[in-house]
């Protein structure tokens, strides 16, 4: 198929499609058995994503059964600072621990970026896997971590509640904190080079911590180092399409959106779709932005939620997705449900 005919390239293109394409974040991941399968067969996590010939399985995975329109590489945002030479791990029941960079010294340990790809090199391998495998309507799409969440778990050496080690961080040490967002923001950039090259057709930046900050906090680590990755990707791929994900911005997403060249802006849950007009033509395309409980819960409460949001979207370019990621408790025929909704819309 060419790639112009594929349905979540078209949208992305601004094209408006009913019923609208549709995949889901995380959705290669716990809720499936398969998934686990896999998973049993890797030392760690990491090992998992590091395991070309497993992760690009995983990563078509939901594709076979489902028949989403949309393969996200099967990676992580904490593969960059790995990469970069911190201590990642991934403790089972709690969640990623890694070593803090906190100080100078710390900082200057560090690799360089362009010394990340010998680390990322199974991640672009694997991207090449899935292009082998990958069915002609479904688009493959790369990702990463923005600045601003990949340093929050860089700085407190955790996911944290409000972000307040990172805050307080920021506020005390505010040259050192430029100088992890600049080396996080170079980084990225050329990890996403790299997938592009590699053979992904769209890219997404996932800023989950974004609504965690305020007025030239958010302006400055928020909106700058998306823009800068954004606009530097444009100039050396103008054909491939961007999504960000500034998740809990809530109001600031005016700001958000007027400060950056993007070609979609995916929405969280919180988002109310009555604002979209405020965001069109500024993009192409709106993502969003099912609640992921809502998908747990199943019953009348996702057909009704699918079917208000369907119809919310019905007069603009839109990929359906969730306002968040897949939760591991999501039962499967829930997932089937939701796909029969919007394909018979």
């Amino acid at each position: 198929m060419n790639n112009f005919r594929k349905p979540l390239l078209r949208v992305l293109a601004g094209e408006n499609l009913n019923p609208p394409p549709i995949w889901l974040m995380r959705q290669a991941g716990r809720y499936l058995p398969e998934y686990r399968v896999l998973r049993s067969k890797a030392k760690d996590f990491l090992s998992l994503c590091y395991n070309p010939e497993l992760a690009s399985e995983v990563t078509l995975q939901p594709i076979t059964r489902f028949g989403f329109d949309g393969a996200i590489l099967f990676a992580d945002i904490l593969l960059l600072p790995h990469a970069l030479g911190v201590d990642v791990k991934f403790v089972e029941n709690v969640g990623p621990r890694l070593s803090p960079i906190q100080t100078q010294e710390q900082l200057y340990r560090l690799k360089d970026k362009d010394e990340i790809h010998e680390t990322l090199n199974p991640v672009y391998e694997t991207i090449e896997r899935i292009l082998t495998k990958l069915p002609p309507h479904v688009t493959l799409i790369g990702f990463a971590g923005s600045p601003w969440t990949v340093a929050t778990y860089l700085i407190a050496g955790k996911g944290e509640t409000g972000q307040v080690t990172s805050k307080e961080f920021m506020v005390r040490n505010p040259e050192l904190f430029d100088q992890i967002i600049s080396l996080l923001t170079e980084a990225t950039i050329e990890y996403l080079t790299r997938q592009i090259e590699a053979g992904v057709e769209v890219v997404k930046l996932f800023d989950s911590w974004a609504g965690s900050l305020e007025g030239h906090f958010f302006d400055n680590y928020v909106v700058k180092p998306n823009a800068h990755i954004i606009t530097t990707l444009k100039h050396r791929f103008p054909h491939i399409p961007i999504i960000a994900f500034p998740k809990g911005s809530g109001m600031k997403l005016p700001e958000f959106i007027s400060n950056l060249h993007v070609d979609c802006l995916a929405l969280d849950q919180n988002a109310s779709l009555d604002i979209v007009d405020k965001f069109l033509p500024s993009v192409n395309c709106i993502q969003g932005n099912l609640n992921p409980q809502t998908l747990v819960s199943g019953k009348e409460m996702l057909e009704s939620e699918t079917q208000n949001i369907l119809k919310s979207c019905y007069n603009f370019p839109h990929i359906f997705n969730l306002g968040h990621g897949i939760l591991p408790t999501t039962p499967i025929q829930h997932v089937e449900k939701l796909v029969k909704l919007i394909r018979e819309f």
